[in-house]
This record gives C-alpha cells, structure tokens and sequence, in this order.
C-alpha cells in the first residue's frame, strides 16, 4: 500500500521514541557451555499468580475445543488490545478460532525475562484447561519472547504446536545498538544485537523438536534491523523443530509494508499466520494465494475505521507513558539462565 505523507510522520516518530539510529553490527556468538544445558528444569516463577492469571484473557471458554487455541503476544510498546483487537482477534473470532491474549508488563518494555515467565504462564494455563496444544502468534518482540520460555522452561515445549512470528526480533536490531548507547527502557536494552539476553536465547539452539516454527518478515522492516539479506535478524536457523522464513516480498514482490504493518494490517502477514495454523508443519509460501497481493487489508480490518485505528496504533507505540523507567544498562541475567 502506497504511504501517506502523516503515516510516514507517525512512523517516524514513533522510531525516535523507541530506538533512534544506528548501523548494523553482527550478534556475537554465545560461549559455549555458559548457559544453562537445554533440558534442565526451568525455576519456579517469581511473578504472583495473580498477576499471572490477570494478565490473561480469552474470548471464550477453552474447554471441548475442536481445534488448538491461539496464544497472542504483543510487540514492545503495546498491549494486545491496541495490537490485535482491531485486527487478529477480530479476525480468529469471525472463524470461529478460540483465541487468549497475553499482556507483558510495561506494554512490553520492562525486562523479558519477566515478559518470558507471563508466557510460560499463559502456556500451561491454556493447555492445562483446553486439553491441547496451542498455537502462538506474536508480532516483534511478541514473536521471540515465547522463544525465552521455550528455552527455559523445558515443560513448556510440550505445550506449543506452532510458533508463528511476525518480523520476531529473534537476533535483535542494530537499530538500537546505538541508541542504547543512552539510557533505554529494559526491553530495548535486551533487543539490541549485541545484548548478553539475546546471546543466551539463542544458545544450545534456536528451535526444539515437535514445533513448526514460522517467521514471515519484510525486507522494508525499519525497525528489526537487517532484515533482508543473509544476516536478517527474524530468521532462525538451528535446532531440530522445522523451521519456515518466509519475506512478504517472496510472495508478491511489490509489498511494501514495513514493521508496523506488517503486525497490524498486511494481507500477506496474515496469509502466512493462517496458512501455518491451518496445516501440519510451518506455513508454505507456494500456498499462499498470488490473489492476497492485492488486498489492502487483512480480515478483521475494518475500512471504513482503517485510518482511525492505525492512527491509534502508532500513536500508542510512540507515546511512551505506559513504558518501563529508561536504565543506564541492560538487566542482568538472572542466575537460572546460567549453566552454574
């Protein structure tokens, strides 16, 4: 879709707000046998239960359900309802798609590892209640942050079927490498690519067996920095679940939607989240019908509101008051995440 003159205005305040400007730089490699092996039992969650529990809402009861239920998580900066109610929820109800959404504290911005233990927590509440797998599907951060859980909580992997990210920033940005050189809320700290959190995400492997994972990306991606190319930052690469990286531009070569929209609005986005969810294994591109590249909007998008909700969209992701304090350094890592 053609960009407006204000949309590139928001957008580009919004990108001041949460990183700023920087170059690319390669993520180190994580040291071998510094963090903890792959199958130790994760720790008891320090979050009240609670807290927990209050955090989770879902459009129904999860009990007799034909088909797995969907977990959503945001991206940083937001909160479900102002990232999925105007899209994805509408979207999974009219389907008749059970679907719970989960809010991270600071809309996302506070520290991951704490984000990480509200989806461990939402993993085996739902599973627990419906008897099934479940499907997640997040946007940005939304689509790594179930990746610390995995990794972590080993129980967890039993839980999940698909892992569905839109532009995840699984390697972080470079973006904010050097805005972090300042003070930066913790999440923005845990997101820049050369971060001590995303080295231990990405230890032992990226990927467990038993999970489909898909990443659908966009080469126009501003704020998940690279994102085309070898060395783009979503893309996962090790470990034994099987692994689909799709770019919109794949499917149709002139999408230009950037990181915003591809989480909020974008057709083939969408097509790429059902087709996974729709079918064993991770989502193919071949299936993904050529006739998507010519919808503006994906289902749940209303129209004639379309301009209102996207306005509010991005004025959410810049305005920052609902953000955690901005800190000198990124948090420490806490001491299960280590092999001793």
């Amino acid at each position: 879709m053609r960009r407006s003159p204000s949309r590139l205005v928001i957008v580009a305040a919004a990108l001041l707000v949460l990183f700023g400007g920087g170059t690319a730089t390669a993520t180190p490699a994580p040291s071998a046998g510094e963090f903890a092996p792959l199958d130790r039992p994760g720790p008891r969650l320090s979050v009240p239960a609670a807290h927990l529990d209050a955090a989770l809402t879902c459009n129904g009861s999860l009990k007799g359900l034909s088909r797995d239920p969907i977990l959503l998580a945001p991206g940083t900066t937001m909160n479900p309802e102002v990232n999925f109610a105007w899209n994805y929820e509408r979207a999974f109800t009219r389907l008749g798609w059970r679907w719970c959404a989960v809010t991270l504290p600071y809309d996302a911005t506070g520290d991951i590892q704490v984000a990480g233990e509200y989806v461990v927590h939402a993993l085996r509440t739902i599973s627990r209640q419906s008897g099934r797998d479940v499907d997640v599907v997040g946007w940005s951060q939304g689509g790594m942050v179930p990746r610390w859980a995995l990794r972590f909580w080993p129980d967890t992997r039993a839980l999940v079927d698909d892992l569905v990210g839109l532009s995840p920033s699984n390697h972080g940005t470079s973006v904010a490498d050097a805005a972090c050189q300042r003070d930066c809320n913790p999440s923005f700290h845990q997101q820049a690519s050369q971060s001590r959190f995303l080295q231990a995400l990405n230890s032992g492997t990226e990927t467990f067996a038993g999970i489909d994972y898909t990443v659908a990306y966009t080469n126009a991606d501003e704020v998940v920095v690279p994102n085309a190319g070898p060395a783009r930052s979503s893309a996962l690469h090790s470990g034994q679940g099987r692994i689909a990286t799709i770019a919109l531009q794949e499917v149709c070569p002139a999408n230009a939607a950037d990181h915003f929209a591809i989480g909020s609005y974008d057709a083939v986005g969408y097509a790429i989240v059902v087709d996974a969810l729709l079918n064993d294994g991770p989502a193919v591109r071949a299936r993904i019908p050529l006739t998507t590249c010519g919808q503006p909007f994906q289902p749940g998008v209303d129209p004639a509101t379309f301009h209102r909700d996207y306005a509010a969209f991005l004025r959410y992701a810049g305005d920052g008051s609902g953000n955690a304090p901005s800190e000198p350094d990124e948090p420490a890592l806490e001491p299960y995440v280590f092999a001793r």
